[in-house]
């Protein structure tokens, strides 16, 4: 590599005159002697094996560009898969207000220069909060699989038990994050997992399995409403009595872009109710474009167990003006430091503008037109779908957004389906048979909003042409 000295624009403490005048403040003169705590014998020798660097900024952007030209993407090819992390029109001015300087350019999006950031965090915990109906919010957390292990684990502190029970049919990704977070060293401590059984039929929970699983250890019954292949649990209400006569508490996992057209979980019992807000504002990102949100009713007994910030409105000194403010801190490990309940750090606060601006501008109203659109196309890509020759939809119960698609009868996989399906620009829903092997070859098709009549009609007419 090249010895000589670079000097990089972006950061200034590179120009030789700063370093000399750094190094010179606290008595050095080589940067390696900073490093002198780290024995001689296990530093590495040598120039790392790294490409010569691009000094230019033009240089950087015709490499990258490059490097990303090489990804298929959802502007080329029309999309059909979610699973979690579905594609959803995104406003323009979402992308205004989360891009500008003094939100995008700060660690964390947090607080250190404000620039009306308190007042976003307020703006956000409101609209969110009429969203759910419930009353309760704190700034995100790092995504939908996270809210879930912490409500989880808000459950167990609340009631004092040590066992919960989930759906067979969770979200694959969001159960091994809560399995990862609920293990502890401590055996004592072990939180304990166990899987409702869902019906083969109906694919909703079967309230059978659920009512002998529940007992005195139980802390909490979660449920997925939308249920991660699509299906709307209708049982929801009955699930949320079951689970408060044995003292369990209620969590609910929710789509909010649902709830225009879904009732809020808190109307059908939820006592804790999370999601991902990945469809409120927020572009695919290569998976990045993801917050989790925890909500609960405005009680002291889960508002403590809450592990993010809150921010609220304050009076000030000057009569008739209002503040925004961090509070309730005490009950955070920021102010109890290793007696807290749970870490919490760097999330995704950047998120709480494009989302509070969508909701905004979406309202009441939009949210209800935008769940109808949804709906309406899911249902008509199902229908176009089923209508192949060999192709069939594994369950018969209402859906939004997403439904299972079922090839046992044509002679081929998801897999090769897929493949085929890549050649005509085309992003076939996710294969379920390796981790729901009962289901057969079956995919996951996802329809929202982006869809229209014409890629829906493309997808049945490349389906039908590859599998006849």
């Amino acid at each position: 590599m090249d010895s000589k000295k670079t000097v990089y624009p972006y950061i200034p403490n590179s120009a030789p005159d700063v370093q000399a005048e750094m190094m010179a403040e606290v008595g050095i003169s080589d940067v390696m002697e900073l490093y002198e705590e780290i024995p001689e014998a296990i530093r590495y020798q040598g120039a790392l094996n790294l490409p010569e660097a691009i000094p230019d900024e033009q240089g950087i952007k015709r490499h990258i560009e490059g490097i990303l030209s090489k990804n298929k993407n959802c502007n080329e090819f029309s999309n059909f898969m979610g699973a979690g992390c579905a594609q959803h029109y995104v406003p323009a001015v979402c992308d205004e207000i989360a891009s500008r300087g003094e939100l995008l350019t700060t660690y964390g999006a947090e607080t250190w220069a404000d620039h009306g950031k308190y007042q976003i965090f307020f703006e956000y915990q409101s609209l969110m909060a009429e969203l759910l109906d419930m009353s309760f919010l704190t700034v995100p957390c790092h995504c939908g699989g996270q809210a879930s292990a912490t409500g989880l684990r808000m459950a167990c502190r609340i009631t004092g038990r040590n066992k919960v029970l989930l759906p067979h049919t969770m979200n694959r990704q969001n159960l091994a994050l809560v399995r990862n977070y609920l293990k502890m060293i401590d055996a004592d401590q072990e939180i304990k997992i166990e899987l409702i059984a869902c019906r083969s039929d109906t694919g909703m929970l079967d309230l059978e399995d659920l009512k002998s699983r529940l007992d005195q250890d139980t802390a909490a019954v979660y449920i997925e409403n939308p249920t991660f292949l699509g299906i709307i649990e209708t049982q929801g209400e009955e699930i949320g009595k079951l689970a408060k006569a044995a003292g369990a508490e209620f969590i609910v996992y929710t789509d909010p872009i649902s709830l225009g057209v879904l009732e809020a979980p808190a109307n059908y019992g939820a006592t804790i109710c999370v999601g991902d807000l990945h469809g409120l504002g927020l572009h695919l990102n290569f998976g990045g474009g993801q917050a989790g949100f925890i909500a609960s009713h405005d009680d002291m007994r889960y508002i403590t167990e809450f592990k993010e910030l809150v921010d609220g409105m304050v009076e000030t000194t000057v009569p008739g003006e209002q503040g925004y403010s961090v509070v309730l801190i005490e009950r955070t490990h920021y102010a109890m430091r290793e007696n807290g309940k749970e870490f919490t750090g760097t999330q995704n606060n950047l998120w709480t503008a494009p989302v509070a601006v969508y909701l905004s501008l979406m309202g009441p109203k939009g949210m209800e037109e935008i769940g109808h659109t949804i709906m309406t196309n899911a249902k008509y890509a199902a229908k176009k779908l089923a209508g192949i020759p060999g192709v069939s939809l594994r369950f018969p119960s209402v859906f939004f957004k997403e439904f299972v698609v079922n090839f046992d009868k044509t002679g081929k996989t998801v897999e090769e389906i897929n493949q085929l399906l890549l050649s005509r620009q085309i992003f076939g829903g996710v294969d379920l048979s390796r981790d729901y092997p009962e289901l057969g070859q079956s995919a996951l098709y996802c329809v929202t909003e982006t869809a229209d009549k014409e890629s829906i009609d493309r997808l049945a007419g490349a389906l039908q042409a590859i599998l006849n």
